[in-house]
């Protein structure tokens, strides 16, 4: 398993469990599997994925032989001590958020002004587990699943952090590209839009919020045990409780909203978003996107969604 020779040329596709994201890797086994010596397809799971991304990780793993290969981060306790990347599969990966609380635990709740959620249960497991087989930080290429309408999205240094964008370069894609795709496939991710991977994102607007938390409440029940138990956890210099949500709300203050105030539920259907009816209140939102798509380069920005 484990592969020592720097002068491979390696790529490591960051697999987000979205469908933009598992087009951008179907198309690289297909079309790009030349270029390489080796490829390795990595998803990271948190323990808060909604089961159908789970499901559509292993469809599309099983569907385009992907190889995909699921790690969860293992936290050491210890201050000062790094994170550690376990393999795990579909059937042994956490669905209960232990590796979500581990990182709670240990850093704290994370929120806008506290954005490590990426970084601890993305981003440096997946860095782990890559350097403990073999591949050190800077012998690979990372293709990370953005399109070609949301190149806002793309790092500054792609090019020194050796970054690839398959879906704005090599096969350009829009949304609208990414529908047609799935479209044509036996199989999709059964999520709306405004879901997204994670059940309940910290990133997402609140109309999506408050949606959410309309139609399915029990997915908000894990940050609400969050933020009794560990709202005073992590670098916390000030001694105040720590909650997730925009504007400093907590899922109480969200549930509240959901149960008293009359507004438009989010919806997959785009007329419902045209100018007129945006509200920023409503609709504003910390860059949560249909996945979370993971910045090697710069760990200190959380690209959740």
């Amino acid at each position: 398993m484990n592969a020592t020779n720097d002068n491979e040329r390696r790529l490591v596709i960051s697999f987000s469990g979205g469908e933009t994201s598992a087009m951008m890797t179907a198309l690289i086994h297909a079309r790009m599997a030349g270029e390489y010596d080796a490829i390795r397809c990595v998803f990271a799971n948190t323990g808060q994925e909604n089961e159908q991304t789970l499901e559509f990780v292993r469809r599309c793993d099983e569907a385009f032989g992907l190889g995909v290969v699921w790690v969860e981060a293992e936290i050491n306790p210890v201050r000062g001590e790094g994170v550690r990347g376990r393999a795990v599969t579909f059937d042994t990966a956490a669905r209960d958020g232990r590796p979500f609380e581990d990182v709670i635990r240990k850093h704290g709740i994370p929120n806008k002004m506290w954005p490590h959620c990426t970084r601890e249960l993305k981003a440096r497991p997946i860095k782990a587990w890559l350097s403990a087989n073999g591949w050190r930080p800077g012998s690979y290429d990372l293709a990370i699943g953005i399109r070609r309408d949301e190149i806002d999205r793309m790092s500054p240094n792609a090019k020194a952090e050796r970054i690839i964008y398959p879906l704005v370069s090599r096969f350009p894609a829009s949304k609208a590209d990414v529908n047609a795709f799935w479209e044509r496939q036996p199989f999709r991710l059964e999520l709306k839009g405004y879901q997204g991977n994670c059940k309940w994102c910290w990133k997402k607007s609140l109309r999506k919020h408050l949606t959410i938390i309309s139609e399915t409440p029990e997915a908000y029940d894990f940050p609400e045990r969050m933020e009794r138990e560990y709202a005073l956890a992590g670098n916390n210099p000030n001694g105040e409780p720590r909650v997730f949500f925009r504007e400093e709300r907590s899922v109480a203050d969200l549930r509240r909203i959901a149960a008293t105030t009359l507004f438009r539920p989010a919806s997959d259907d785009a007329r419902h978003y045209q100018r007129e009816l945006f509200s920023f209140e409503m609709d504003a939102a910390d860059g949560c996107e249909e996945s979370c798509e993971v910045d090697f380069g710069d760990e200190t920005v959380a690209n959740a969604a």
